[in-house]
């Protein structure tokens, strides 16, 4: 391997690594903490639909394509990664406000077990499915859109499966997630009536 590969290598690992870790110099919180940025994609600018699948946290399959026709909400997240449990009760609650209106799906990266995947699930209540990803492959899919650098974004896909809002870092609160979910789903119905 040349220097240059090992360059290259050192800083991918770096832009992977820039969330939630264990690095030093990071205070007490064991993590570097994002503030969250909402950013919505306006119709005509969203790209392709996205299409992940693979196993939950119990090895039945799961495939976000089953689930177009209405608002799904995908909340990257891990188990050994603070923020991400901070934000769990209120993504937990935005579950239970757009019920009828959003699926919610986790995709779980970066787990060397599932069992603790699965701990956190129990820890926190968690209503919905998770897809195992220790490998992070099924970000790829997202990371053409917009990079994920890590843990936790949470994507908003339309009915057409398509990413339609993003929320890098922690959810600001329950009413951000609702209100998004809210117009996105306003968005089909008014295609549908119009």
């Amino acid at each position: 391997m040349t220097a240059r590969s090992v360059a290259c290598l050192l800083a991918v690992i770096a832009l992977v690594m820039s969330g939630c870790s264990s690095l030093k110099g990071t205070g007490d919180k064991g993590y570097i903490a994002q503030d969250a940025a909402v950013r919505q994609i306006p119709i005509d600018e969203r790209d392709q639909p996205i299409d992940v699948s693979g196993t939950d946290l119990e090895g039945e399959a799961i495939s976000l394509a089953d689930l177009r026709g209405g608002v799904v909400v995908v909340n990257v997240w891990g188990s050994w990664c603070g923020p991400c449990e901070v934000e769990q009760p209120d993504l937990n609650e935005g579950a239970q406000e757009t019920a009828g209106v959003a699926e919610f799906v986790g995709i779980n990266i970066r787990d060397a077990s599932v069992d603790n995947a699965r701990s956190f699930v129990r820890n926190f209540d968690v209503s919905y499915p998770s897809i195992y990803d220790p490998d992070s492959q099924a970000l790829l899919a997202f990371s053409a859109v917009i990079p994920v650098r890590s843990p936790p974004t949470t994507f908003v896909l339309d009915a057409e499966g398509r990413i339609a809002a993003v929320i890098v870092g922690a959810l600001p609160s329950v009413t951000t997630l609702v209100e998004i979910v809210e117009e996105i789903a306003d968005e089909t119905a008014g295609q549908s009536s119009g």
